[in-house]
């Protein structure tokens, strides 16, 4: 998405004081100065109105995403990353409630980016910081779920065991715990979703998840336990059993070893299928994680710590001949 400049003249609401609000357009946006120019049309004069006269600016043309290349996936705001629940105490002590997709707080007031059109597209509220004394923020899809991912040894261990016997989960339940869509979001696919087409090819051709993300879902509803590598104590023993240049190339991290078994990160479970089939790694046992984390993870390990670890050639486990 790309925002106007603050000189492009654009359609806006401006609120006034309670219940009353002016349409018109926004010819100029200040912050230095803490004022605006506004006219209510083309052939109206134009006043500066300071941040001080006004409770809330509304954008009421909506951002939305550049048009794709002819052939390319529909891309939609990922919600489930970045939308969330605002509350904000305003002077006159009402309380404004909303969603939004991420914010920006600064000295001079609060913006906002309200999801519309089944979040299709931005629409931009601006709040000045005389206007509302506090404000609170919960947490997306995103956060939320990842409040219940894996982050200690013995609770991977745990769902290791327990994938031996899980039920298969539904596709949307998987979704869900991975971050990956919001409840809203799930709720309108399920009811849209028509007889002859998979849930998840749907929400790939929607542009709301990605093929690679559905991988990960499916896999993770097949029982492969989620981690949270921004949590989990990564050991060095397990790094010394993967070259640094597999781990990159098949963007795999080596948690930890367990009799033998080399547990490793992967966003899709098919790498670390390659990494057994190709270079004879034996009892490589995959676990699931988000694809951010894992380059993440890997950036900080940095080649001097991998060095310090792991040879300059494949050492292969004692099982394997």
């Amino acid at each position: 998405m790309r925002a106007p400049s603050n000189d492009i003249v654009q359609a806006c609401r401006i609120e006034i004081e309670a219940g009353k609000a002016v349409e018109g357009e926004i010819v100029g946006f200040d912050p230095a100065a803490l004022s605006l120019r506004f006219r209510t049309n083309a052939q109206s004069p134009t006043s500066v109105l300071p941040f001080t006269r006004f409770r809330r600016l509304l954008m009421t043309v909506p951002l939305r995403p550049v048009s794709p290349m002819p052939g390319a996936p529909v891309e939609r705001m990922p919600a489930a990353a970045q939308e969330r629940e605002y509350r904000l105490r305003q002077s006159d002590g009402r309380e404004l409630t909303g969603r939004t997709a991420g914010y920006i707080e600064t000295p001079h007031g609060l913006y906002l980016f309200r999801p519309v059109d089944e979040e299709a597209a931005l629409q931009r509220l601006f709040v000045p910081r005389s206007a509302y004394t506090s404000c609170q923020f919960g947490q997306s899809a995103e956060e939320i779920a990842a409040s219940r991912w894996i982050s200690t040894r013995a609770g991977l261990l745990d769902a290791l065991e327990r994938q031996k016997r899980m039920p298969v989960q539904p596709l949307g339940h998987a979704l869900r715990e991975l971050g990956l869509l919001t409840n809203d979001q799930l709720a309108r696919a399920l009811s849209r979703q028509p007889e002859n087409v998979a849930l998840g090819d749907m929400l790939v051709a929607n542009g709301l998840i990605t093929s690679a993300d559905l991988k990960t879902a499916i896999a993770h509803k097949m029982g492969y336990p989620l981690v949270d590598l921004t949590r989990f104590p990564i050991e060095a023993d397990a790094i010394a059993k993967l070259p640094r240049r597999l781990a990159l190339e098949y963007q795999a991290m080596p948690l930890m070893l367990h009799r033998k078994q080399l547990i490793v990160a992967v966003h899709k479970v098919s790498r670390a299928a390659r990494l057994l089939a190709l270079h004879g790694l034996a009892d490589v046992v995959p676990v699931l994680a988000p694809k951010t984390q894992i380059a993440l993870a890997l950036a900080r390990q940095s080649s001097d710590m991998w060095a310090q670890v792991v040879p300059q050639r494949v050492e292969f486990f004692e099982t394997t001949a």
